[in-house]
């Protein structure tokens, strides 16, 4: 069973378009979120390299590196700060509380203040909702970890006991299961389990909260990111992380979203540590392959539609002109060149529609002329049979006669008329002569190699001049010439249309009974002359009118010998004034027949 190409071409864009469909579908879906994880890690990688130059450049300028910090979270949307060697934030001095002790002896010792910075204990939220428990004055308890001039807290209580604060990655370090201690005791014996925490009592003289506009407010305000840089820094206090100069990537997922943590340890020649901090968040990545999941029912539909589309364009601009195409050449193999391609476009169809029109009008052009080469040789063929039954016709009678004349003189019968019988066998000679030189002409005229030298002359003075010659004919049978001239300067061939007229001439003459009349008329029309002979007598059947300029034609079928001509004077003349392009022609008049043709006037 044929299957439409409109069909194929529908089915293998249908499955193109859902393969390209479904490749995209599936790439994002499985392998899209890898991919952007693993580029944004690379892309990172590579920044965090030109981060940290350019951190070591900046020689622990505090400006010039919140500069770096906020350029580089602007540029890739990546928060990024640096630590000291404890894991502190640096240069940060607008979140904390200081702390007096109360049992100072000295002079210094009572003007020592100890700071312990607040973003690990409280957000900047609670801070600026004005719900900070902690006031002036008050007396607090602190565990922590003491670090230069700071304490980094760990818990933070009244003295009755209550915790008012902890920071949580710290407290999980130092108490199993993250309980929490209810009396003096049980801090005590913290305190001898980790000899790095200490325990400190004091006043609290002064708060410092951010206001706003800060250079860290970006990093107070990102909670998750403190709360990654509170247990890096519990990990390094705890477990004596030993950084080398790699950068170190650690995965980490919260609420269902996935970030990616980067720190990059930087090692001064003085034997500090800095770390720088930074955390990426994925989650752009699973919104936009959620959303691309949810679009996709009007990516299908879409799909779909564009399908349609392209289908009605397969069957209107490839698959209508191939099926007309097939219709055309289908007629073309059968000989039938009626039909032609309409050509609409220029690309390769467009050529293959050209080329089988071109091809068709090539075919009938050849065809046609094949058929009219195949006519003219059946014409030919015919010619020739009959050319050759008419030569032997023609031949046959004078061939009697001269033998008839041959044998009585073999046999000396009637002696005294032997000068009679060569003189007849003469005349035949003479006539066989005269048909063969015919002949001759007859065919070098069909020949269709003769071409006719054209020359000016004045045909009134011919057609007299062809009178003079045949006077003694006429006067023989007591004829009338009627002749009725204008002057006539004529293009032609002057001896060729001399034998024409005479051929015209000797015709009327032949068939003129004796004591008629034969008008020689001439006629001015536009550009031309028309030449007419008629003779007065026996008219021409009308359907045997046009056979008159056929060879060997007398009128009768036995071809009888009464007038003495050849029979190819009239077919020499048609073919004489054929190759002249001239109208010519014979007509029945009243009383006789009329013989005609037209020459173009001299210009």
């Amino acid at each position: 069973m044929r299957s439409s190409i409109v069909l194929k071409l529908f089915l293998l864009t249908t499955t193109l378009c859902l393969l390209i469909l479904a490749v995209v579908y599936f790439g994002q879906t499985y392998f899209f979120k890898d991919y952007y994880a693993n580029r944004k890690v690379s892309d990172l990688q590579a920044k965090m390299e030109a981060f940290k130059t350019a951190y070591k450049d900046a020689g622990g300028n505090s400006l010039a590196i919140q500069s770096l910090e906020q350029a580089f979270y602007r540029n890739n949307n990546v928060t990024i700060t640096s630590l000291d060697h404890d894991g502190n934030l640096k240069d940060v001095n607008d979140f904390y509380l200081e702390v007096r002790m109360p049992k100072a002896v000295t002079e210094a010792e009572e003007k020592a203040r100890i700071k312990v910075p607040l973003y690990q204990l409280m957000s900047v939220e609670e801070a600026a909702s004005g719900q900070v428990l902690i006031r002036v004055g008050d007396q607090l308890t602190i565990t922590g970890v003491e670090s230069n001039s700071k304490l980094i807290p760990i818990l933070v209580q009244v003295p009755t006991g209550e915790l008012l604060y902890a920071n949580e990655p710290f407290k999980r370090k130092v108490l199993k299961g993250g309980e929490k201690p209810e009396s003096m005791e049980e801090r005590d014996l913290i305190a001898s389990h980790q000899s790095s925490i200490v325990n400190l009592f004091g006043a609290v003289t002064d708060i410092k909260l951010p206001n706003g506009g800060g250079s860290s407010d970006f990093i107070y305000a990102n909670k998750l990111f403190l709360e990654q840089i509170n247990a890096f820094q519990a990990k390094l206090l705890f477990e004596d992380l030993q950084l080398k100069d790699a950068l170190v990537i650690q995965d980490y997922e919260q609420n269902n979203v996935k970030y990616k943590l980067f720190i990059q340890p930087v090692h001064f020649d003085n034997g500090t540590t800095n770390y720088i901090f930074a955390m990426a968040s994925l989650q752009p990545v699973d919104e936009a392959v959620q959303m691309m999941k949810d679009y996709y029912v009007y990516i299908i539909a879409f799909v779909i539609v564009l399908i349609l589309i392209a289908a009605l364009y397969f069957s209107m601009k490839i698959a209508r002109p191939l099926l007309l195409i097939n219709r055309t050449t289908k007629k073309i193999a059968n000989l039938d060149f009626s039909e032609t391609i309409p050509v609409r476009s220029k690309d390769e169809i467009g050529d293959l529609s050209r080329n089988i029109n071109l091809l068709s009008a090539t075919l009938y052009s050849y065809i046609g002329k094949l058929q009219a080469d195949i006519a003219r040789e059946k014409q030919l063929e015919t010619t020739r049979k009959e050319f050759i039954s008419g030569v032997s016709h023609e031949l046959k009678t004078p061939l009697s006669v001269m033998k008839s004349c041959l044998s009585i003189l073999k046999d000396g019968v009637a002696a005294h008329k032997k000068d009679h019988y060569f003189e007849a066998m003469e005349k035949e000679v003479d006539k066989m002569d005269h048909l063969i030189v015919d002949m001759l002409e007859l065919a070098k005229y069909e020949s269709g190699t003769y071409r006719m030298q054209m020359d000016a002359f004045c045909l009134d003075k011919l057609i007299e001049s062809v009178c003079e010659q045949l006077a003694h004919e006429i006067e023989a049978k007591e004829l009338r010439l009627n002749v009725r001239l204008v002057p006539a300067l004529v293009a032609a061939n002057r001896h060729r249309i001399e034998q024409v007229i005479t051929n015209f001439m000797t015709n009327a003459i032949r068939y003129t009974p004796e004591q008629q009349e034969i008008v020689v008329s001439m006629t001015e029309e536009a550009n031309q002359f028309v030449v007419c002979v008629e003779n007065k007598g026996a008219r021409i059947p009308e359907d045997q009118l046009d056979k008159v300029w056929d060879r060997f034609y007398r009128g009768d079928t036995a071809r009888q010998r009464f007038d003495g001509g050849t029979g190819l004077g009239l077919a020499i003349s048609k073919n004489i004034l054929e190759l002249h392009g001239a109208r010519y022609g014979a007509v029945n008049t009243k009383d006789g027949v009329a013989f005609f043709f037209c020459l173009n006037k001299q210009r």
